[in-house]
């Protein structure tokens, strides 16, 4: 299913994942509002840190905006909940260990690195308004800045 169209004026692709702290979110949960779903390589680095934590600073922001953040990696829920505690994280992340939401969203890539070849998450966000269709997409997601970009789009 890799091959959705996932551009701006398309549907979502629908998922239900497990979330830090115990249960599931699912995209129809959020159904009427805007949804800001971040794909992120891993948990505790250092460009992920900070885009948590970027995303967090302006999280009532974000819900002023009736918008959702959801963050999205490939880390198992334990290693999420030791991201969230230990940097005091407000935003919800979701597991998706198998990786079928990510390769859904085609956010996983071939990648590089050191003239290494291989497969991993490109920072991607997906701004989804509340009709359930994409109103916009960052790809190659640099972290400085990107929340405050995200933020304005969702008030526009």
């Amino acid at each position: 299913m890799s091959t959705t169209d996932l551009s701006p004026g398309r549907p979502a692709s629908a998922f239900t994942l497990p979330r830090d702290g115990g249960g599931t979110v699912s995209l129809s949960d959020h159904a009427g509002r805007n949804v800001v779903l971040y794909f992120y390589p891993k948990d505790d680095t250092s460009g992920c840190t900070k885009q948590a934590i970027a995303f967090t600073e302006q999280a009532d922001a974000f819900t002023q905006a009736d918008a959702v953040v959801l963050g999205v990696s490939k880390d198992t829920v334990a290693k999420h909940d030791r991201f969230r505690d230990k940097h005091d994280l407000g935003v919800v992340l979701l597991s998706d260990a198998d990786g079928t939401i990510c390769e859904d969203y085609g956010v996983w890539v071939e990648k590089q690195m050191y003239g290494r070849t291989y497969m991993g998450i490109e920072r991607t966000t997906f701004l989804i308004g509340p009709d359930g269709m994409i109103r916009q997409v960052w790809r190659k997601v640099k972290v400085p800045g990107h929340v405050e970009e995200v933020l304005e789009a969702v008030r526009a």
